[in-house]
């Protein structure tokens, strides 16, 4: 295949971004298809970037947004010769922002260039946590209590306390605050604000962490996620060396896992995704299953979750990139 790693954006999630993409591209070079990697910010690379992209490291803190280059190029490369149309797929190793709540699957369906990943309806669906949050309670898919923050951004103490306040359309955990104080409301508020006008407030549900990987409408293996010195599994848990035990297979019953599993399908198929997402899940002390969100471009190096869900039922990452574009192929 001739394939088009797409990568970058403007957001918080650049930096996770460019992680994903070199792994990605090395996979897929590795496997023998005509692979070349695209900047959103800064077009095709050159040979020499491609290097260093492949060793591509995520940094203990997002980026500085001030200094990241802010205008999208995406247009000009599906115009452009030996741009995005000269390939057979493009693999969106984007994360956040406008690569991937639809607006980058917009521009490529008008051009009628294959794309991985979800379309234009459920990437937006997914992003806005405050709506997939209404279609998970409409397929019966549990999750925490919430609301969203008025204009005077004032505590509710409807959902007790602590809560979660965060961005309602941003991932990687970037922005979110775990409450505990009231008084601290209104900072966590401004925090969120800074990535996203709608905030969203969650109940706050103590307990352990896991993650499903679905792949071709099937749920993949169940795997616990332990933070390391945090409550969540905030930004330096997910990308640092050491910031998290991530098990696979998780050590619960087979009789959890199954249930877990359904619930993932019921999620991602509630939301019209795609053929792969992850979904997030607590589970309290009582047993309780909690879907947090979907994700419908969940970080693709070999050492992520969704990788680590599918290496556990005998698909190594290599095979899982393969498998993504050749499906994105035969789904037109």
């Amino acid at each position: 295949m001739r394939v088009a790693v797409l990568f970058g954006g403007t957001n918080s999630e650049r930096d996770v971004s460019i992680a994903t993409a070199g792994q990605v591209f090395r996979a897929l070079r590795d496997r023998g298809h005509d692979v070349s990697a695209f900047d959103t910010t800064a077009g095709k690379l050159k040979p020499s970037d491609e290097d260093r992209l492949m060793e591509a490291t995520v940094p203990v803190e997002p980026p500085d947004l001030s200094i990241i280059p802010g205008e999208d190029v995406t247009m000009q490369l599906l115009s452009e010769p030996g741009g995005l149309r000269s390939v057979d797929v493009v693999f969106l190793a984007l994360h956040g922002g406008t690569g991937e709540n639809g607006t980058i699957q917009g521009l490529l369906d008008l051009a009628g260039v294959p794309y991985t990943g979800s379309g234009v309806l459920a990437s937006a669906v997914a992003m806005d946590k405050d709506v997939s949050k209404r279609l998970f309670r409409l397929a019966g898919v549990p999750t925490p209590d919430w609301y969203m923050v008025g204009p005077e951004a004032e505590f509710d103490d409807q959902l007790g306390c602590p809560v979660v306040v965060k961005p309602n359309k941003q991932g990687s955990t970037v922005g979110l605050t775990v409450v505990k104080d009231p008084a601290l409301f209104a900072d966590a508020v401004r925090v969120a604000r800074l990535h996203d006008e709608e905030v969203m407030v969650e109940k706050f549900v103590p307990g352990r962490e896991f993650v499903i990987g679905v792949l071709g409408g099937e749920a993949l293996a169940v795997g616990e996620i332990i933070p390391q010195g945090s409550e969540i599994f905030d930004y330096r848990n997910k990308y640092q060396v050491d910031g998290a035990v991530e098990i696979f297979p998780a050590q619960i019953s087979d009789a959890q896992a199954d249930e877990m599993r359904s619930l993932a399908v019921q999620a991602h198929n509630a939301l019209k995704l795609g053929n792969y997402s992850r979904v997030d899940f607590r589970v309290d002390s009582e047993g309780r299953m909690w879907c947090l969100e979907a994700n419908t471009l969940p970080g693709m190096t070999a050492t992520s979750l969704l990788p680590q869900s599918a290496a556990v039922v005998g698909i190594d990452f290599a095979e899982l990139c393969e498998k993504i574009c050749e499906n994105a192929l035969t789904k037109r």
